[in-house]
């Protein structure tokens, strides 16, 4: 419960799987928080995992009016606590990226209109042209991809205008499918919203526009011209013309802490929010992630889960079709250039299960105590002398979008005093090295791609981020986290940051506290960097930076990037296939 008087913040975090509402005063405490899990808490929708499935076309979906039932359940759980609404400021959101929700011709009116004796459910059923809002796990949209990437040229050149070549979940190739599979809603929508801008929408009690951040996960938005690309919305528009579809979107301003407006009178009658209350605009769920840390430029974060995702946020603007590039949410002039691999805890999960499997389990030492010890037993890149070949692979128990290729395991020695390259096993003490192999496959990857993005930390070292912070399961493993410094670098060395499931959240109520209390030209990096307690979420774990070995991972991410070119283009013989996602 709150202990003084004070402004108060709501964030709000509109993910797959559940709604949360976090509450933080102006030291950016967090003094109340509810979530409403929509299998287990939403009444009347045939959901799994947040989501219905048309497995026949591949789409995956969720309804609409389920995320209204969540807001009031939300809000209903934080009155049950004791919270003031009055003392709330302001509310942002993080929402999940690319989803889209279209709105009807009656829309505003009945926003504007809502009886606070009623749930919004039960009164906006008429405000959505299509009650359902596609989820980024949709692959429906295969053709419009191959539309997409072809309009401008290929994948280079969408991906230079827009930060992204084409992907199943980005809007405009949904939205591009939605109004050829369903013409007449199409013609019935008004305007259409991101995931994040719904959420601000119905705080506002009407249409909000997109987020700055946001709007660069729609294969739509030209990033350099900071407008949308006619181009695309020619081939997404269809017979409905580019002016509609202008229309249908709306304009997108470039303050990250704009005042969209006070809160809708349906929450000041029914919650008691104080009626001067500011909606700020809501973002998506990755670029509200960076927002949690304060992430500087040229710190990176890796999140070592299931999958493996790398954010940093980069005054450099590099796109390429393997990465994503994104305003950055809050602050002009930065980026947010984002990996997004298939491939991460479970290929690791699969080395420590054959290594248990063939030295035996020891249950006292805890799952991960063999796969540690051969990580950190075996040298780097598997050379016990310098004239030994780098031992390296790709271990992809899925499949890959970077590099864009099958579930398989491919075994390299590479030779750089010569630069050759051979695929074999040979020497290899199989499972033991590859304990090794697959940390440092998954941390060459992120320095491959991540080249050209950090800066020198000091005069006379070379570039790496300035720190290197790792959230996740992994993010636990310190000697994962060893090698991680060891081949990234990190002038200020390896954190682990634990903010449990509230990133999002997080990031979203400090967007709130920056866009009420800055001061005229302040950044949110110097404002909540301010008062962010860095002891309360962050320690160190390892090293970043030492020079032999940071200097010896740089020859090796050569042989790297001349493995992967290889088995791609081996692969890539054998199908013929371009693959989005």
């Amino acid at each position: 419960m709150a202990s003084n008087g004070g402004p108060l913040y709501i964030g709000f975090d509109l993910s797959t799987q559940q709604l949360k509402g976090l509450v933080v005063s102006s030291d950016l405490k967090v003094e109340y928080e509810a979530k409403f899990d929509f299998d287990a808490d939403s009444r009347g929708f045939n959901i799994k995992k947040g989501v219905m499935t048309n497995e026949a076309e591949h789409e995956v979906f969720a309804p609409v009016a389920m995320w209204l039932q969540a807001l009031d359940g939300v809000l209903s759980m934080l009155k049950g606590q004791g919270l003031d609404f009055r003392r709330v400021k302001g509310v942002s959101g993080a929402g999940q990226q690319h989803g889209s929700v279209y709105w009807s011709h009656d829309a505003e009116r009945l926003l504007q209109s809502l009886d606070k004796d009623k749930t919004l459910e039960e009164q906006l059923e008429g405000a959505f042209s299509h009650p359902f809002s596609p989820n980024w796990q949709d692959a429906s949209t295969q053709k419009e991809c191959d539309e997409f990437d072809a309009i401008l040229g290929g994948p280079e050149a969408l991906a230079e205008a827009t930060g992204s070549k084409a992907h199943h979940r980005f809007t405009g190739p949904q939205i591009l499918r939605f109004q050829r599979k369903y013409p007449e809603q199409y013609k019935k929508t008004s305007r259409i919203s991101l995931v994040s801008s719904f959420l601000a929408s119905i705080l506002l009690g009407r249409i909000a526009p997109f987020d700055i951040s946001d709007v660069c996960g729609m294969n739509l938005w030209n990033i350099k011209k900071g407008a949308y690309d006619d181009r695309l919305l020619e081939l997404c528009a269809g017979s409905f013309g580019v002016e509609d579809l202008k229309r249908k979107l709306g304009d997108v301003p470039q303050d990250g802490g704009l005042h969209l407006g006070k809160i809708a009178r349906y929450f000041v009658e029914r919650y008691s929010f104080n009626p001067d209350c500011i909606v700020i605009p809501s973002t998506g769920d990755n670029p509200s992630t960076i927002l949690a840390l304060p992430l500087k430029p040229s710190d990176a974060m890796v999140s070592l889960g299931t999958s493996t995702t790398f954010l940093m946020s980069t005054p450099n603007y590099q796109p390429d079709p393997d990465t994503h590039f994104f305003n950055h949410p809050t602050t002009p002039g930065l980026y947010m250039f984002m990996l997004c691999y298939k491939n991460g805890g479970l290929a690791r999960e699969q080395v420590r299960d054959a290594i248990d499997e063939k030295v035996g389990k020891d249950k006292s030492a805890g799952p991960w105590a063999n796969f540690d010890r051969a990580l950190l037993e075996t040298p780097a890149l598997g050379q016990k002398t310098e004239s030994d070949p780098m031992k390296m692979g790709l271990f992809f128990p899925r499949p890959e979008i970077v590099p864009n290729v099958r579930a398989g395991q491919w075994r390299f020695n590479y030779n750089p005093k010569d630069q050759s390259l051979t695929e074999s096993d040979a020497g290899w003490d199989r499972p033991l090295d590859e304990a090794r192999a697959i940390v440092e496959s998954q941390m060459l990857s992120l320095r491959l791609r991540s080249r050209g993005l950090t800066q020198s930390p000091a005069e006379g070292l070379p570039a790496q981020p300035k720190r290197v912070y790792l959230v996740g399961g992994g993010s636990r493993n310190k000697a994962i986290a060893k090698v991680a410094g060891e081949i990234l670098g990190g002038f200020d060395g390896v954190y682990k940051l634990d903010v449990g499931e509230n990133a999002c959240a997080l990031g979203a109520a400090y967007k709130a506290v920056w866009a009420i209390e800055r001061q005229p030209g302040q950044t949110f990096e110097d404002l909540i960097g301010k008062r962010w307690k860095e002891e309360e979420f962050v320690e160190k774990i390892a090293d970043g930076y030492q020079k032999d070995v940071f200097e010896k991972y740089g020859i090796a991410v050569e042989g790297f990037d001349k493995m992967e070119k290889q088995v791609l283009e081996q692969e890539s013989s054998k199908s013929g296939k371009t693959v989005h996602d």
